[in-house]
């Protein structure tokens, strides 16, 4: 199903996105990589190569800068099949610091909804209007959307309200949004991965890394980003996934 398709991925520079880039793009899919202006989607594209690949620069939360992306995706590959939301950011804060008599800022709580809920919501949205235009398969389907929630949406940790909010509210909308496009052929499914080892556990001490690695039951260590992918390639090739939560976590299940 991926042969000869159009995927569009954000945070497609780095981490679990930029994977997911490189994994469709080996099983035949062309791949337009939405990141912000400063990472390093441009240079990505390159190596990947520019036929293949296109660098849209993006911030999900603007409808100016999804839709000069679907322009480009329809100028530069003529359609688009699937949509994978990575993009998305997190704040370590306690609602309240007591020490220091300090509320959570509004501020973050408020950029980090923005970014991780309304982001992935506004990319689908305006998206599924470009992949609706497609000739539906013999299922009757004409793509899918595929968006990237957490565990911390069941099971947060102290100093995540902020982020357990964002993912709990993609996971929310997840059945909403599939019964929405139904009629259309869209499916609509959601990963909520646990401990993986992208850009943000790489600044973290080894000991930090081990303690993490030893919470996770089964394997024993951070998932790697090509294994998000490669539930990626999976729900996009089995029809019948859709409306649906999965969990990619060895088994994890987050502790206070």
């Amino acid at each position: 199903m991926l042969k000869g398709a159009v995927s569009l991925v954000t945070g497609g520079a780095s981490g679990l996105g930029k994977a997911t880039v490189e994994r469709l793009m080996q099983q035949g899919s062309k791949v337009v990589i939405c990141d912000l202006p400063s990472s390093k989607g441009s240079e990505l594209s390159k190596t990947l190569g520019d036929k293949e690949t296109v660098f849209a620069p993006v911030n999900v939360t603007s409808e100016q800068d999804v839709q000069q992306a679907l322009e480009l995706t329809k100028q530069k590959f003529g359609k688009l099949n699937y949509i994978v939301n990575c993009a998305g950011i997190g704040v370590a804060y306690k609602t309240y610091n007591f020490k220091k008599n300090l509320p959570h800022l509004l501020d973050d709580f408020t950029k980090v909804i923005m970014v991780n809920t309304v982001g992935t919501f506004n990319v689908i949205r305006l998206g599924v209007g470009l992949i609706g235009q497609n000739e539906p398969n013999e299922n009757g389907e004409r793509g899918v959307v595929i968006n990237t929630a957490s565990v911390a949406a069941y099971e947060g940790q102290m100093g995540q309200a902020a982020y357990s909010a964002s993912k709990g509210g993609i996971v929310g909308m997840t059945l909403p949004l599939a019964r929405d496009l139904a009629g259309q052929g869209i499916r609509v499914v959601t990963i909520a991965p646990g401990l993986f080892r992208t850009p943000m556990f790489s600044a973290l001490p080894d000991k930090v890394v081990a303690f993490l690695e030893k919470s996770v039951p089964f394997p024993q260590r951070l998932g790697n980003p090509n294994e998000y992918a490669l539930l990626v390639e999976s729900i996009i090739n089995n029809p019948m996934l859709n409306g649906e939560t999965v969990r990619l976590d060895g088994a994890l299940r987050m502790q206070p």
